[in-house]
């Protein structure tokens, strides 16, 4: 996907996060994530938007100390928190949007360039949290199959590619995903080593079968089975659950 592509994606799903999060009031369990209101998301997706476009409107070549993301991370009064989220939304699609192209600053995921990456990250960061705060209002986002497609590239090629030996189990377990509504499939394949990931739905101990969304959110933990066609041992996918949990 292209950056304006990412870019479209983050403009509408910050701002529909934020009109989310105004229906469900902040006090509002969020049940993807336990422990969490809606005031949370809210804090935590703020504070990482400033953190984002920290990096691009600075050109950091390395990462933010401890001490210096205490600047983008504040704790923000419920009255002013859906503003002050909104806030820095709208600046960082901003930045994002008005960056050279040939801009340098630090990243954490292989990609084309670095703004490449930001505009990727920040989108799937937003998409996932829209899905959090729209999760306690009883309802559930969906997306254009390539985008889902994207997000499920990143996560298990980009975050678990970094140390797959956060995944590592035993005995071996094996789960297959296959989109309904792209062309696109996965085997996800965890063992003592580790994670590996092949392209293609092959013999596995869980086979699931939903939309690209399904699979995107699925993988996030975010959703159930109920929304797929399952095949083989459910129990499979507690295995996966325990081992990739990213907020």
């Amino acid at each position: 996907m292209r950056v304006d592509e990412h870019l479209e994606v983050l403009r509408r799903d910050g701002e529909k996060l934020a009109d989310a999060a105004q229906r469900a009031g902040l006090d509002a369990p969020v049940p993807p994530c336990p422990g969490w209101q809606v005031r949370d998301v809210l804090q935590h997706t703020g504070g990482v938007h400033r953190w984002a476009a920290g990096y691009l409107t600075t050109g950091r070549p390395t990462p933010f100390t401890a001490a210096e993301r205490e600047q983008f991370f504040v704790q923000v009064e419920d009255a002013t928190l859906i503003d002050w989220y909104r806030s820095g939304h709208r600046a960082l699609v901003d930045v994002l949007a008005g960056a050279d192209p040939a801009v340098d600053c630090w990243s954490f995921l292989p990609a084309p360039s670095p703004l490449e990456f930001w505009a990727r990250r920040q989108a799937h960061e937003t998409a996932v949290h829209r899905a959090d705060v729209e999760s306690a209002i009883g309802s559930t986002p969906a997306w254009a199959p390539a985008f889902a497609v994207d997000g499920t590239e990143e996560l298990l090629r980009g975050f678990f590619a970094r140390r797959p030996e956060r995944i590592a189990c035993e005995p071996p377990v094996a789960v297959a995903l296959s989109a309904t509504d792209a062309d696109a499939a996965w085997t996800i394949r965890m063992d003592a080593g580790g994670l590996r990931v092949t392209d293609g739905a092959e013999p596995a101990t869980l086979a699931l079968s939903g939309t690209a969304t399904d699979v995107y959110l699925l993988l996030w933990n975010r959703i159930d089975l109920d929304r797929f066609t399952v095949e083989g041992d459910p129990g499979a996918l507690a295995t996966w659950r325990s081992k990739a949990a990213v907020t």
